[in-house]
């Protein structure tokens, strides 16, 4: 059975702690069309003279997603982001994301200038795994192999063994399983825990949550079962377990539209970001896509179905980024040489295994 962490800081410290962000974090204001059209074109005259790529996460603005790939960036997961930033060949990486995604791509792609729309973008699980505590955690638990998902600093990343995403991560304690390592996990314990009931790893848990998928309460998805028999249920193992129960399909971002795509169900209940919706109706224009209910009791109601961190990026702070080459990540040569390799050995592998993960579900 999976272990939590000793406890370090409470829960609701930790809730704290986020709505301490939340509380001071901007959202961007709405535009009006013409607005919304000057930038566009303003971002892709930028993304040409600056030989820059755009890259977008599934939970980002619709506009944004769909700039991305009209001007030949990439829609993705977070390993598919940092993929496509290290193979493609701009100069400059716009990354519309929360900050590790753009410290992800910086450590991959050092020689790349990587901008992002905002810094304040972060993570509800990056901010709850401190690098501090978590190194004298691992200090304490020498015999067993770090792996941390990919939702972390480049500070955290360097003190790791292994840094996965949603959609290799049961891969990849599956491989270390059948080696016999023992584990540790950070930070999403829900996630965490999902792979440990899978494989039957002996892993010792980081105690943290996302705060969007944390508000999925499985009493609320009984309820809206009911109301729609005939829909399957797609969830991200990042909610809690109550609702992984109940869900048909479990998987990534991409993962989940795939289901969509290829499941014969017309109706999804799902939980995950609603910024997913917007790929899931391209795929499956036929198809209903239905939001999971959520709480909205915990560390904020705006993180209901939604991460408030993805809806900073916009429009005019990515033309802002673009123009004046303002919110560039950097990070000192040593750490980023350090964070380097539990990242390449994701990627290789995901190369290795590229059939099986391709293939999952």
């Amino acid at each position: 059975m999976a272990e939590t962490k000793e406890a370090i800081s409470s829960l609701a410290a930790d809730k704290a702690i986020v709505k301490q962000y939340l509380d001071s974090a901007e959202l961007p204001p709405e535009l009006d069309n013409a607005d919304q059209q000057y930038y566009i074109v303003s971002i892709k005259d930028l993304l040409l003279e600056k030989n820059a790529a755009l890259v977008a996460h599934y939970y980002t603005d619709a506009i944004l997603q769909d700039l991305a790939e009209s001007t030949g960036g990439l829609v993705g997961d977070s390993l598919e982001m940092a993929r496509f930033g290290h193979d493609c060949e701009a100069d400059t990486l716009m990354v519309a994301g929360v900050r590790f995604m753009g410290e992800s791509a910086k450590i991959l792609s050092p020689e790349k200038t990587v901008l992002m729309p905002t810094l304040d973008a972060t993570c509800s699980l990056d901010i709850a795994c401190p690098i501090e505590q978590f190194s004298s955690f691992c200090d304490a638990h020498p015999d067993r192999t770090i792996v941390v998902y990919a939702n972390t600093s480049a500070v955290v990343k360097a003190r790791s063994d292994w840094v996965v995403t949603s959609s290799i991560a049961l891969e990849v304690v599956e491989h270390l399983n059948a080696q016999g390592e023992k584990i540790i996990w950070a930070p999403d314990r829900h996630l965490g825990a999902y792979i440990q009931k899978q494989t039957g790893a002996d892993i010792l848990l980081w105690d943290a949550a996302c705060i969007v998928h944390e508000e999925f309460k499985a009493r609320g998805l009984q309820a809206m079962r009911k109301v729609y028999p005939d829909a399957a249920i797609l969830a991200h193992p990042e909610a809690p377990d109550s609702v992984l129960e109940m869900a048909d399909v479990i998987g990534s971002t991409t993962q989940i539209i795939n289901a969509a795509k290829t499941l014969d169900n017309v109706s999804f209940i799902v939980a995950t970001d609603q910024g997913i919706f917007h790929k899931m109706q391209q795929v499956a224009p036929d198809k209903e896509f239905i939001i999971a209910p959520t709480a909205g009791e915990d560390a904020t109601c705006r993180s209901c179905a939604h991460c408030p961190w993805m809806a900073m990026n916009a429009l005019k702070n990515t033309y802002q980024s673009l123009l004046y080459g303002s919110n560039e990540i950097r990070i000192d040569t040593t750490l980023r040489e350090k964070a380097m390799l539990p990242l390449q050995r994701m990627l290789h592998f995901v190369a290795e295994n590229k059939l099986k993960v391709k293939g999952k579900a």
